[in-house]
């Protein structure tokens, strides 16, 4: 029994749209993931940090969530910026439920628990937008589904995930760092960074916080074992 995390799987199974292009670093992902999640069992949990499915609606990322439905782990999944079969909450358990995929959940606008760990996250804001008109609009909005999160943790220590960094080298978003440390998180996990970016990346203690990049191509496709 072990809990896992890893981000931005970009599966492709239908939607044609191979990470393969971006480089040797990309070469056989899929089977690569397929490898690394064949070796969880039941009874582990593996957070997916968002940019799981290219698919642009539920029935084109359905081929994807059917490869990670083979793996009989506890999956929850957290909104990417690249999920754009990410529906209402309703809708998309409507739909796993008419697939039977029992296996995934999702991680938005509430926490889960793992032994005494309270899982909290959401999608997170990112520098690379701060242009579109929306900007304010869109972090308020994700600041406060972040704080839903965590205050549903109650007085358990918190893990929280998300997919966006909230710092790394040159950048940080006070927002979110307020609220983490304002929650005492103990840990906390990001994905959305690839390639030369990885290189900036905050990977340690920063405060009374540990941050940790879980994107697919800096773990190498494998999760990331965070506890038991």
């Amino acid at each position: 029994m072990a809990l896992y995390a890893i981000g931005d799987l970009h599966l492709s199974l239908t939607a044609n749209k191979s990470m393969e292009v971006f480089g040797e670093g990309w070469r056989d992902y899929v089977p690569r993931i397929k490898a690394a999640l064949s070796e969880l069992t039941a009874a582990d949990t593996l957070v997916l940090a968002g940019d799981t499915s290219w698919g642009i609606d539920l029935a084109e990322a359905e081929a994807d969530f059917q490869f990670l439905e083979q793996f009989p782990c506890r999956k929850l999944l957290i909104k990417g910026n690249h999920d754009y079969w990410w529906s209402t909450i309703s809708k998309m358990t409507e739909f796993f439920a008419e697939k039977q995929f029992t296996t995934l959940d999702f991680l938005h606008n509430n926490c889960a628990f793992y032994g005494d760990w309270a899982l909290c996250g959401t999608r997170g804001w990112f520098e690379e937008d701060n242009q579109k008109p929306q900007n304010a609009k869109v972090l308020n909005r994700e600041v406060m589904r972040l704080e839903t999160s965590l205050k549903a943790a109650g007085e358990r220590p918190i893990l929280c995930f998300l997919h966006y960094p909230p710092l790394y080298q040159g950048y940080e978003c006070p927002e979110i760092l307020s609220l983490l440390n304002r929650y005492h998180v103990k840990q906390c996990f990001y994905g959305h960074l690839h390639g030369p970016t990885i290189h900036r990346a905050i990977n340690g203690s920063r405060g009374e916080i540990e941050f940790s990049l879980i994107s697919a191509d800096a773990l190498g496709f494998i999760p990331k074992k965070i506890c038991e």
